[in-house]
């Protein structure tokens, strides 16, 4: 019995530890921060809270990235959209414009400026 609760502590260790590393963004948030500007900032706006000047003219608002649904994503998720966009929205996707480094270095400023927030 006493062998099984050493295994099981030492799993949820393992998998809670890797969670969290998988959440820590690999990117530059000074360099990101120049990409976002010239990229993001029309729509998402400078508070990155969807109120660009673009995000008027729009159908379908641009994400508020302050938001709790938007903090509670994970950093994949956020590299998912902005490598490929979003489907029926102007969210276009970025690969073959930026590098993975330049996606990871604007997803490092995101989560510099909106931190991960799991839902509780």
């Amino acid at each position: 019995m006493k062998t099984f609760s050493v295994i099981c502590a030492l799993s949820i260790t393992i998998l809670g530890s890797s969670w969290v590393a998988g959440q820590t963004p690999r990117g530059n948030p000074q360099a990101g921060q120049g990409i976002y500007e010239q990229q993001c900032l029309r729509c998402h706006g400078p508070k990155l809270d969807g109120n660009g000047p673009d995000g008027q003219y729009l159908i379908v608002r641009p994400a508020n990235l302050q938001s709790q649904i938007s903090r509670a994503k994970t950093d994949w998720e956020l590299l998912i959209t902005i490598s490929n966009g979003v489907l029926f929205s102007p969210m276009h996707g970025f690969r073959g414009k930026l590098t993975d480094q330049q996606m990871l270095d604007v997803l490092s400023y995101i989560r510099t400026m909106a931190p991960f927030d799991a839902v509780s």
